[in-house]
């Protein structure tokens, strides 16, 4: 059986630097890295703790720096705590690329843990059409969202950003409330 090597986090971060056309500082290519190792998005307090050696100041700008180029996102809490993930997809062979579309989160109430769920769009169009035909599933999900707005409250409105949090219990969570 062969076993499949651990991803390099430290390279891709590097690599995906380069790809975006910022200098690739040691800053920069720890918080990424640590970024592209995380199962969940970490907040500014998680990335303080596992990059013990980094001075604060250095940790915001860094992270200021991936999320304005792209190679992170910021995903803003109710509790008024930030929480950042890697930007990126990734692929069978191992590369990844910076994403351009907007997802949905899965938040845990208990331990507040933070989770992308990716293709949102892509989900919700194919069972859409399944339902209420090839109509829909010709529109992307934003312009279904906005002709619902238009509709609800009226016309002028225009939406720029799309936010989905679904809230509730991760499998960590649920399972100790067994």
């Amino acid at each position: 059986m062969k076993k499949t090597a651990a991803p390099d986090f430290p390279a891709l971060a590097e690599h995906q630097l380069r790809e975006s056309s910022l200098r690739a500082t040691d800053a920069r290519i720890k918080v990424l890295s640590a970024l592209l190792g995380a199962r969940y998005a970490l907040s500014h307090q998680d990335v303080q703790d596992e990059l013990i050696d980094m001075d604060r100041v250095t940790l915001y700008r860094a992270l200021d720096c991936l999320t304005d180029a792209g190679l992170a996102h910021k995903i803003a809490g109710d509790d008024r705590v930030f929480r950042y993930n890697a930007a990126v997809e990734q692929h069978d062979h191992g590369s990844a690329h910076a994403q351009q579309h907007q997802h949905g989160h899965f938040k845990c109430t208990r331990c507040a843990r933070v989770f992308c769920i990716e293709n949102v769009d892509e989900k919700l169009l194919s069972s859409a059409s399944t339902k209420i035909g090839a109509d829909a599933s010709q529109k992307s999900l934003k312009q279904q969202l906005q002709k619902v707005m238009q509709t609800t409250l009226g016309k002028g409105f225009q939406s720029h950003d799309i936010e989905l949090t679904i809230k509730g219990w991760c499998a960590d969570c649920a399972l100790k409330t067994e």
